[in-house]
């Protein structure tokens, strides 16, 4: 059974930390690309941060670049999301998806035709 399991959300002050980890299972992790998109009320789906499995490439969205590191265990299958400098506008669901042999730009620009995600975790910063 393909499981993609993200957790780590909660609410802190802006300013603050977090640390998202999708935790994969049932597919060959190597394989793919991981990446995190969120979902502000109201607002489209977006792709935040995204990593090649195998490469270690990645690929930030511009209003995340130097706030969040996007990192890979492969012997854990496991992607985190280290999140600092937190502000409210990063308010938001975050879900982490799986695309097979993509590129990390290629899989954050286009958030459709993930083979995998999995369920979100809410991420509330207060001002």
């Amino acid at each position: 059974e393909v499981q993609l399991q993200a957790s780590g959300g909660g609410l802190v002050q802006a300013g603050g930390s977090l640390r998202l980890s999708c935790a994969a299972s049932g597919f060959t992790f190597d394989d793919y690309a991981i990446g995190w998109f969120r979902q502000a009320p109201g607002m489209e789906r977006e792709g935040v941060s995204c990593i090649s499995s195998s490469a270690g490439s990645t690929y930030y969205t511009d209003s995340v670049k130097g706030r969040f590191t996007i990192s890979s265990d492969n012997a854990k299958n496991t992607v985190y999301l280290q999140m600092n400098s937190l502000k409210p506008e990063d308010t938001a669901v975050y879900y982490c998806a799986a695309l097979y042999f993509s590129a990390p730009q290629e899989m954050c620009r286009k958030d459709y035709g993930m083979d995998y995600w999995g369920k979100g975790t809410q991420v509330t910063v207060s001002s």
